[in-house]
Formats: structure tokens, sequence, C-alpha cells
């Protein structure tokens, strides 16, 4: 069954694995995934300060559920990006097939002197030749290891030229579009000579009350597929969410100038995208279609482009963020990005930082080689060449957040960042809620770690606060309960992780989505685990702490739990959330109950009873990794 997957270290260094099981302890206690990779890179990185030293622990992790339930795997180390701790979640088959092969967890140290990929099986790893991979596109560099193992059906992560250059923001890519984006994974793998990982299993597993698991499963597909939510995300995709940030006011434009596009918006929203549109694809065991297949045909500059997505963020970074409103471009430069192994997040994010500073005169095409004025689709493009490649600016701009020491206190001021990591396509100073989010997410600025998204919907107000426990404010743009908001979905998301479920069919836009509940009944029926929501809760709590007391242990607290100076002090200009920002009394005000409720003290350190309660001592320090070196 899914508890008997085991963990395999392998020392690229030495050319060593060794195959460790997981306890059931350590299952009860993070369950698999993000939970499993957030205790091993606490126990295994927290003394390796450089994010690029072969000590760096490159932790995979499939979901507890991954192979059974749906696809979703975590990619952990520290973060070239921010120097904290990095970790990004990706969809696709790549997990599922891990899964397949015995293995949950591979965990992966050491630095090859020559490019290599791994192949994982369910006999072990083998360590090959990658020399004829390096500079291959993420694209190519899949076709051409299934070429080699002769087999169509390896699934295969990898990086592109950005990981292989350290952008310090390159991601690691399966198929044609899923990246674990976010924190720089890729310039892990970039930086430790490895290549592609590359998966195939074949190995069966148990399942604990199979016709009770069946049931359970259609249960929850019945209940995915029946809300309006679901039902939007299969015909439309991730990028409906634009037309709702744009309509509302949350959507970053020409960063963070404005915070909508009015009417222009359509040029961007779905309907934008439904002509180049030939499909909908779904994740590995996913009810709900919501990626696009897309192609350009002749006739467009861009003719040629095919392939999947974009989603939400993509469009956005790529778009409004950097003031560009042609679809076509939009798609052509997020497959750029996926071919390189960029994440378009950060990318967009560092892009719209250089041209405001362009539009400021703090940089000039002296400096940058091409114009970087708004919208310019040609620069746009030659600056993502330029990024991937580090060659001229795109080199400077390639060091992310870093990059603003080289560039000078001036541009510093105007870089917006939260712990080291880009701010991005959206603009939260009307949502409270998510502010305050971005502001504590423990992989710096991160949407994905916490947003409540249904604060900005039109529900009831008595059926959130019964949902969350407590007062939740009277609109999205109060104060009240808002820590109660993000601190819940913190636990809750860190669980739906570590299970490898997906967040978008979770409770996350819709509060009739798959909640503790379903999660308790199938985690049971598939291992045996019993386990209620108040226990899940707990766990994900567990998750959650260990995340802070990694930070703190580099001296990240209250002080650092913060936003920009612009959304303090600068109120949104105009449209629908014109004069809209965050009181810095009312935040602080936002802190402490958010503190309060995880158990950590008022500079936001886990309270020594938190940690008792947690066991995380236990857990912590506890000697169950037999590997060398551990």
């Amino acid at each position: 069954m899914p508890l008997s997957r085991q963990l395999l270290f392998v020392d690229l260094s030495s050319g060593n694995s060794q195959s460790v099981p997981i306890p059931l302890e350590v299952r009860q206690g993070f369950l698999g995934g993000r939970g499993l990779n957030m205790l091993l890179l606490y126990r295994l990185g927290l003394r390796c300060h450089d994010p690029f030293s072969s000590d760096n622990p490159l932790i995979f992790g499939a979901g507890l559920l991954t192979g059974v339930l749906g696809g979703r795997l975590n990619i952990s180390a520290r973060s070239p990006e921010s120097g904290l701790l990095g970790d990004s979640n990706v969809g696709g088959d790549f997990g599922a097939e891990l899964a397949a092969t015995g293995y949950s967890h591979l965990v992966i140290v050491g630095r090859s002197d020559r490019p290599v990929y791994l192949i994982v099986t369910e006999d072990g790893v083998e360590i090959r030749d990658a020399g004829y991979l390096w500079g291959r596109d993420t694209l190519e560099t899949q076709r051409m290891i299934r070429r080699e193992l002769t087999d169509p059906e390896v699934r295969v992560a990898c990086i592109g030229p950005a990981g292989e250059n350290l952008v310090r923001f390159a991601g690691v890519v399966t198929g044609q579009k899923n990246i674990a984006g976010r924190t720089g994974m890729g310039a892990v793998m970039g930086s430790k000579n490895l290549k592609a990982v590359a998966v195939k299993g074949s190995r069966g597993f148990r399942i604990s009350d199979p016709d009770g698991y069946l049931e359970a499963v259609k249960d929850v597909v019945g209940q995915v597929s029946s809300t309006r939510w679901g039902q939007a995300l299969g015909k439309m995709g991730t990028p409906l969410l634009l037309h709702y940030s744009n309509a509302m006011g949350f959507l970053s434009v020409r960063y963070h100038q404005r915070t909508t596009l009015g009417e222009q918006g359509r040029l961007l929203e779905p309907s934008a995208l439904e002509e180049f549109s030939t499909g909908m694809l779904a994740c590995y065991g996913c009810p709900v279609h919501c990626r696009h297949r897309y192609a350009i045909d002749a006739g467009s500059r861009y003719a040629g482009a095919a392939g999947e997505g974009p989603e939400y963020a993509s469009v956005a970074s790529l778009g409004s963020h950097v003031g560009n409103l042609n679809i076509e471009a939009v798609i052509y430069m997020a497959q750029l990005c996926n071919r390189y192994g960029l994440d378009t997040i950060s990318t967009g994010n560092y892009l719209a930082w250089a041209m405001d500073l362009y539009e400021r005169g703090i940089l000039t095409s002296a400096d940058t080689s091409v114009p970087l004025e708004w919208g310019n689709e040609d620069s746009l493009i030659q600056m993502l060449h330029m990024i991937a490649n580090r060659r001229g600016f795109g080199n400077v701009l390639a060091e992310g957040s870093r990059a603003a020491a080289e560039l000078g206190p001036e541009a510093a001021k105007h870089l917006l960042q939260i712990k080291g990591l880009s701010m991005e396509l959206t603009d939260e100073r009307p949502v409270k809620s998510f502010a305050l989010g971005l502001a504590t997410a423990t992989r710096g600025c991160c949407h994905m770690r916490s947003r409540p998204s249904v604060d900005v919907t039109n529900l009831p107000r008595n059926i959130l606060a019964g949902l969350y426990g407590g007062d939740v404010g009277r609109d999205y743009t109060e104060y009240e309960g808002k820590g109660r908001m993000v601190w819940w979905h913190e636990l809750f998301h860190a669980v739906t992780d570590a299970i490898g479920y997906c967040r978008f069919l979770s409770i996350f836009s819709s509060i009739h989505a798959v909640g503790y509940q379903e999660y308790a009944k199938l985690i049971h029926r598939a291992t045996g685990l019993e386990l209620d929501a108040g226990e899940l809760q707990e766990i994900g709590e567990r998750i959650y702490t260990t995340e802070r007391m990694f930070l703190t242990q580099q001296g990240i607290s209250r002080k650092d739990d913060t936003l920009p100076d612009l959304y303090f002090d600068v109120p949104v200009p105009a449209g629908p959330s014109r004069g809209k920002l965050i009181s810095r009394t009312r935040f602080q005000e936002m802190l402490d109950e958010y503190y309060g409720l995880h158990g950590w003290n008022e500079d936001g350190i886990p309270r020594p009873e938190t940690v008792s309660r947690l066991r995380l001592e236990e857990f912590l320090g506890g000697g169950w990794l037999a590997y060398p070196g551990s």
C-alpha cells in the first residue's frame, strides 16, 4: 500500500544510493509529499547555507495518495532565489510514476563532476551520462531521454538552459508545461550537474479497502464536478481568475502602477485564449480538465507556437504585469519560459521591475541593450533569451532579488519582494487576507501557501465564519478575522500538498469542494490510517511549524513578516479598489491574531509548548534516517 513506499537517497558525488523505509510514525506525523519534504529539509539542509553547495539536499516528494488519487509532487531544497526555504509543487504524471517505482521520496545530495541524469525504477537508480543533453531545452530533453530508453511512457522531470546556467528562479519541468517553478529548484539541479530525473514504475500496491476506496473516490469526483467552480475550471482553466482579479481591482498592471485593465482585460481573458485552444487536458487521475492545449496558426508572427497552457499566473505575469496586452505574445513567451525552464511569475516580476526602472530613468538602453518600454514584445522576448542564457543585462536579472545589490540603492528601493522572493501578479492592497498571506508565507512572497480565495466571493459571511470557526469580517476589505482565514488555509494547504491532491479541487475557491472530512475518508480507505479532521489539521500545523522553525533558525521573525512600503504608503490610484491600501497598525493587529492561532510568540517564534504539543523535538531530532552524513 502507499505506506510501504520508501525513501531513496542518491549521492551524486560518490555514485552511491540507499533506500530507507519510512517509519509509520513519520507517516502519521507528516503523511508525505510536502510534509515529509519539510521534515527532511530541516534535518538535512538546515546547516547548509549555500543553495549551490553540494550539501544542499534536493528532495522530490510524492504525496501519500499520489498515484492512487492524483499525481502531485513537491520539490524542495534551500532556495537559490531567497536563500531560505525552497519548495514548489507540480502536477502532471511524474509524481504518480515515481510512486509506482515503490519510492515516494528521493533525496539527492552531492554534485556530479559531469552532466548526468537519473533513471529510477523499482530496482533502484542508475546514473547516466547527460553530456549530450546539456544545452537542450526541456521538451527536447524529455524526447531524447525517452528515445535513449526506448520507452515512450517514461516520465521525465528536467531542467532547461536556465537551470544549467543557475538562473536563480529556474524551475523543474515535466511534460510540456508542468513546472515546479517558484524558489529556483531548477537552479539547484543545475548546480549538481543533474539534467533530469526519469522514472518508470510498475510496482503494484495494496489498497486497504478497495471497494470502500472506490466509493470514496466516486464521491469526490461527483463533489468536485458538481461545483460551479469545478465546471468553470474545466471549461476555461485557471485564466478565468484573471477576469475576477481585473474586475475587482487586485490585478497588477505595469508593476503595481494600477490594479485593473478595465475593459482591456478582455484581451487577456479566457475568451481571448479560445481562438487558439485545441482542447483541454488533465493531470494524472483528475476529473477536471483545466489545461488548454493551444496552437497559433499561420498568419501570426508567432505561428507554429503550440503546447499547453498558459495558466492565469503566466498570462498576468507576462501580460498585464509588464504592460503586454497581446495574448499571442503571452502564449509565445510562456512557451519560451517552459522550454528554457524559467518560472513565469518571477521572470515576469523581474522584467516588470526593470521596465519600471527604465521608465524612471534609473536604467537606460546603455544598461539594458534593449529598450524596456512597457509592452514592447520584441524587448521582452529578447530579455527572456538573455536571462536564460545569462547574456548581457539578462545576467543581472538572472540573479533575481540579488540584482538589487548590483544595480544600487535607488533601484533596490523599487524592488518589490518579501523574504527575498519576488512579488507576484496580483496587488493585495484591497484584499487584506491576501496581503497577510503573502507577508507570512514560509517560502517568501507566495499566494499558494495560504490564499483564502473564498474571501472575495459573495458568500454570506456567517457561512464563512462557520467554515473558519470565527468572525472573518463583513467583507474582504476589512481586517477582522483575516489572521484566522490565513492560518486555517496554511494548515489545510499543507495537508493537501502532503497527500498529493490538487489545491484547485480542494477548499480554495469553493467551500463546497473537498475538505478534511473527505481527506480522512480517502486516507483511511486507502491506507487503513484512522485520522479525523482534527488530527489532519494538527498534521498541517506540524508541517507549517516545521517550516517556520526552519526560517527562525535563519533569523526570520516578525520584522520579516511584512509587505513592501508601496502597500502601506500608496493608495490604489483608480478603478474598483481606488484608495485602498494597508494600514500599518491594522496589519500588526492581523499579525497578532495570526501568531496567536499558530501558538507562536509575539515575534513569530513557535512557543516551546507548541513545539512540545506537536512532538517536533522527537521528529526533528529522531534517528530514523540511516544514511551516511545524515
